[in-house]
This record gives structure tokens, C-alpha cells and sequence, in this order.
């Protein structure tokens, strides 16, 4: 009687997941010595920039005293104005300041420890396609660009962003590997906690997310469409709750939304934080408006402020796009092979082996 194969592929997927992790023994202390160095760089003279963003650093004060404060992201105790974000970022900045005191410290550890769990999170992402040693590179290029230097240094609400980003990029290549609509949720939840740190800019990533898992994930194509609507829905309801209470409350029992001209959270974020960030019509916005309206379109990115600090990576990237259709299926590889393997060993007398 011919040999039978009890093995499914998902089966197979969670072994070869399993063999995968048993990492050499050099990874573990390699990943804590990168973060470690990562930490120590960051933290190295963080107070030199006094409380950085003043704006912001009043807001975290203000949100270290009044509860209130804290859950709208007032610029003051007394709630008069909110800053012209949501909250997100200030959360972690008052809980510093509740626990440690007002220091300039205090305001800019949790972007300090946000740097480093992104460092984190790259590398995750990263190993679990391409190994360890891909994943430490990757971490170290984050890690030592310039512009992620300065933003993990500061109290924009730049940190929280690119954090949430990071783990969003890394619940989809799980998503993908696992044909999971829980872990594409999970993509949604992070999108939903980036558009509460700066509105609109956390969906720049949304369709490539949702192209990635279209493209190189197991499911018939109807599922994969369902599943990407689930993801969707997660990120209303992630971001969704705090945006209707604050649009559903009376205008008089909160504070004023700063940023907007009608007291709306929904115009601050398709106006100054929407579309006026694209065609520099900035309504709202504070500082040097004007300077800010020459700075409009794609040439900004190559302009002498933001050239040095992350476009020199662009031109690499681009020449890499051309690889990205087949490399997006390297997720699905293996679970297709193992469905192949799997069939073949019920029409064989053989048992299955690996290729790889």
C-alpha cells in the first residue's frame, strides 16, 4: 500500500515557519546589540534641543494636567484650542510627563523609544523574507538614516507615524503569509492609530498594502478583495471612534479645533492637513505660510532640505520596482509548493521531498 501524506499546507507552512525560526547563534545578540546602539545614539545629548517643538511640548503639558486635555490634544489646561493634529503623539508625551515630570526628557524619550522599536520592527519585517542578516541591515540603515535620526530625536508627530507604518507594512507581510483577514485587520488597527497621529498622511501607504496582499496572497481573488474590505473597516473603526466623538459632542462642552476655520475635525483634515498639504493651500496653518506655498508638488523632495536627508535613497528604489512583481510573489512560494508536494504524494509511492 502506497505511503499517504497527512501533511496539509498549511501544515506545511507552520513547519517550515517553525524550522525558520531557529535563528543561528549569533542573531539574538546581534539584534540586541543594533538596538542597544540604536538607543544609545538616540538618547546621546537628546536634551540639546531643549523642549524641541515648543507647540507641541505645551500640548503634552497640558494633557500631563487636565484628562481633558489629554484625550482632545488641547494646546492648554484650560481647553480653550486644540493643536492642529489629532492626539495620538501627545498621548505618549503627557504619560511621560505624568510619570517623570516636565523635562525636555520626558517630552522626547517616548520619540527616543519609538526610534528604537521601529528599528524593531524593520528588522521583523525584513527576516522573515530575506534572514537575519537582511533584517540587521535593514535595521541599520533605518536606524542610521539622517532624516530618522532627527525625527526619533524630536516631538513632531513624525515618530509615532513612521512607527505605525512600520507595523503595518509588518502585519501585511504576515497577512500574506498566513491568507489571514485577523492579521489584514491588524493592518487596518495600525493605519487607524497613524491617521490619529497626522489625519490623511497615514494612508499614503494604504494602496500599496492592499496591492501587496491583492497580488502575492493565497485566496481566490473574492476572498482577498473581502478580506482587503475588512482591513478597510478596521481602519474606521480604529480611527473612526475618536474623530465621531469629537465631531458628535457640542462645540461648547469642547475645545476649539485648532487648524480649522469651522471648528471641525473633519475640515482640519481634508483642508490643512488634506488636500492643503498637496496644492499649498495651508488654511490654518501657523508660521511662515507663504515660504510654505512655494514648496508644492514632487520637487520638494529633491529640494536642499529634504534631498540630503532621505531622497538620495528614491533613485535606488525606483530601479528596484522593476523587480517588484516577482518578487511580491516570494510570500506565496512556498505554500504553493507545498500544495503541489502535497498532491503529487497522494498519486505517488514515494514521499514527498523538498527542493528547497
Amino acid at each position: 500500500m502506497a505511503p499517504t501524506s497527512t501533511t496539509g499546507p498549511d501544515q506545511t507552512t507552520a513547519a517550515t515557519a517553525a524550522t525558520s525560526s531557529r535563528d543561528p547563534s549569533w542573531v539574538r545578540p546581534a539584534l540586541l546589540s543594533l538596538l542597544a546602539a540604536t538607543a544609545v545614539f538616540y538618547l546621546w545629548n537628546l536634551t540639546s534641543s531643549g523642549y524641541a517643538n515648543a507647540f507641541y511640548s505645551a500640548a503634552a503639558q497640558a494633557g500631563a494636567d487636565s484628562w481633558k486635555a489629554f484625550f482632545f490634544g488641547s494646546s492648554d489646561a484650560a481647553n480653550a484650542i486644540t493643536v492642529d493634529k489629532p492626539p495620538a503623539s501627545l498621548w505618549f508625551m503627557a504619560l511621560s510627563v505624568r510619570i517623570f515630570g516636565l523635562s525636555s526628557f520626558a517630552i522626547l524619550l517616548p520619540e527616543v523609544l519609538m526610534g528604537v522599536a521601529t528599528v524593531g520592527v524593520v528588522y521583523a519585517t525584513v527576516k522573515r523574507q530575506f534572514g537575519a542578516a537582511a533584517g540587521l541591515l535593514a535595521g541599520g540603515i533605518l536606524a542610521l538614516t539622517p532624516v530618522a535620526v532627527l525625527m526619533f530625536r524630536f516631538n513632531n508627530p513624525d515618530a509615532l507615524l513612521v512607527l505605525a507604518m512600520a507595523l503595518a507594512a509588518w502585519a501585511t507581510v504576515r497577512s500574506i503569509e498566513e491568507s489571514s483577514p485577523r492579521w489584514f485587520a491588524l493592518v487596518g488597527v495600525f493605519i487607524g492609530l497613524a491617521f490619529l497621529t497626522k489625519t490623511l498622511q497615514a494612508f499614503l501607504v494604504v494602496p500599496g498594502f492592499a496591492l501587496a496582499y491583492l497580488v502575492a496572497a493565497r485566496p481566490p481573488l473574492l476572498r482577498r478583495i473581502w478580506h482587503t474590505v475588512i482591513g478597510g473597516l478596521a481602519i474606521v473603526a480604529s480611527a473612526g471612534w475618536w474623530v465621531a466623538v469629537v465631531e458628535l459632542l457640542p462645540a461648547s462642552v469642547r475645545p476649539y479645533i485648532g487648524g480649522s476655520q469651522t471648528n471641525s475635525f473633519l475640515e482640519l483634515t481634508f483642508g490643512y492637513n488634506g488636500l492643503g498639504r498637496i496644492n499649498g493651500e495651508e488654511t490654518g496653518s501657523v508660521g511662515n505660510a507663504s515660504a510654505r506655498l512655494t514648496q508644492i508638488g514632487l520637487g520638494r523632495m529633491f529640494n536642499s532640505e529634504n534631498g540630503g536627508q532621505i531622497s538620495w535613497l528614491l533613485p535606488r528604489r525606483s530601479s528596484s520596482c522593476s523587480s517588484g512583481w516577482p518578487t511580491a510573489r516570494v510570500c506565496r512560494a512556498p505554500t504553493l509548493a507545498a500544495r503541489h508536494t502535497s498532491s503529487g504524494a497522494r498519486g505517488s509511492s514515494s514521499p514527498p521531498s523538498s527542493s528547497r
